[in-house]
């Protein structure tokens, strides 16, 4: 642990309009104003994952993060105009940079082939912590952290980089630099620097429950969520359809179909959440949830999948084995929107079957 101590000064232009307001509100004039800040902060060293340096404006976050961390304060990006946000990653390939973008709670590939320019604020924000944890740099000190963006978004944004970097796959430590103190519990740092108090506490907080209700739904229902599917936007009539709901809000969908040509069998076919959701858990937990409806009734229930959330969390779910691999694209071309275009080759389908405790 270390004491940081750091300060702000300028230079207090002498001019009449100076004068008037310093006369007017007792204002002492000096050649030079002087902001000192001292406060105890980990060192980089220490055994810890994430921590939030959090105050009001004004009170020497900044000062006090490039004092203690230096070089790994993300210095922001300048995203290209007119140029999709995956080709906004310099040469870092692109497996790389779709898993850091799905990591980070962006995971609409519609929207991955966009202009930055063009996306929410709460997809930009994503875009850049994905663009700072990719940085050659085992630390990223992020500045303005959730600063852009409504609380909502502010809180499951937190909570998605936490989960991700707390996993090991990004082999990344963070620390959050935010005047927003209702972030914390969802980002559950390890410690947190409070400027306005100049303390530093320790321990790890604990992100609220997040509590879902899900409901059988019409096929209309499907209508906001069409644009952020990686496939087709259509949806077989036959489909039987759910929605999530967190706070009365529908996050996310799930529809199911039956197995052609295979009785007692039925397969998911279309499972996506919102993007201001994304990246902590809620798809997962609804495609278990219908799955474990569906096996209930008598059901054998699958998922044929590319997107590498959905593979990696059934992957690594038990509740889910896998049944075969295969490639999808065949190199010819193809058309889609009234445009034409060479398909794919080489990416990875998976098929996987659910299974409950007992199999």
């Amino acid at each position: 642990m270390s004491v940081i101590a750091a300060s702000v000064q300028c230079d207090i232009p002498s001019s009449f309009r100076v004068q008037q307001v310093a006369g007017m509100f007792d204002v002492p004039i000096t050649e030079r104003s002087v902001e000192r800040f001292e406060v105890e902060v980990p060192d980089a060293d220490e055994a810890w994952e994430i921590g939030a340096i959090v105050g009001p404006s004004g009170s020497g976050k900044t000062t006090v993060a490039r004092s203690a961390f230096g070089d790994a304060v993300y210095a922001g990006h300048d995203w290209r105009d007119g140029c999709a946000v995956v080709d906004g990653f310099g040469s870092v390939p692109i497996r790389q940079v779709t898993h850091t973008l799905t990591a980070v709670g962006f995971s609409s590939p519609p929207s991955w082939i966009k202009p930055y320019a063009v996306l929410s604020n709460g997809e930009q924000f994503r875009c850049d912590l994905a663009r700072a944890l990719l940085l050659d740099h085992p630390l990223v000190v992020f500045d303005e952290f959730t600063s852009v963006v409504d609380r909502t978004v502010a809180k499951v944004g937190s909570a998605a980089v936490s989960r991700a970097v707390r996993s090991g796959r990004l082999g990344k430590r963070l620390v959050a630099v935010t005047c927003h103190y209702d972030v914390l519990q969802w980002l559950e740092p390890d410690w947190v620097v409070d400027m306005a108090t100049r303390t530093l506490t320790r321990g790890c907080l604990r992100r609220p429950r997040i509590r879902l209700q899900v409901v059988r739904c019409a096929h209309t229902a499907w209508e906001m969520f069409a644009r952020h599917h990686y496939l087709s936007g259509s949806i077989s009539r036959g489909a039987t359809c759910y929605l999530a709901l967190w706070a009365n809000r529908p996050v996310a969908f799930c529809a199911v179909v039956g197995s052609y040509g295979h009785v007692g069998r039925k397969r998911v076919t279309r499972i996506v959440t919102l993007p201001d959701y994304q990246g902590i858990g809620i798809g997962a937990r609804l495609l278990d949830y219908v799955a474990a409806q569906q096996r209930a009734a008598g059901f054998r229930i699958s998922i044929r999948a590319s997107h590498p959330a959905v593979i990696g969390y059934c992957k690594r779910s038990s509740s889910w084995r896998t049944t075969a691999v295969s490639k999808a694209g065949d190199g010819k071309h193809q058309y889609a929107h009234g445009r034409r275009f060479r398909d794919s080759i080489g990416r990875s389908v998976v098929s996987f079957e659910y299974i409950d405790s007992e199999s």
